[in-house]
């Protein structure tokens, strides 16, 4: 199953308007995509209630995974938003 650990550039963390962007991001893609920090369990990240209770903030290091066809260009994707400023 293909990973990607990524940091989180937002300044607020995976919160409210962060949260939402990055689960709709992660719901149009094609696989399921799930995220975590190092010592949680995973959540779905087209959840946007998953998003938020996993606490995760500015700095902190997450690992995204997916698994199935167009996998690794969905996390590509997707890290690339957690990996960026999403405070609008």
């Amino acid at each position: 199953m293909p990973e990607r650990h990524v940091t989180v550039a937002s300044k607020v963390g995976l919160h409210a308007r962060p949260a939402a962007m990055l689960a709709k991001a992660a719901a149009e893609q094609s696989v399921k995509i799930t995220i975590r920090k190092q010592e949680t369990e995973p959540v779905e990240a087209a959840s946007v209630l998953g998003l938020m209770t996993l606490g995760a903030e500015h700095g902190d290091q997450v690992v995204l995974a997916a698994e199935g066809e167009g996998a690794e260009e969905a996390l590509d994707r997707i890290a690339e938003l957690v990996g960026s400023e999403l405070d609008g």
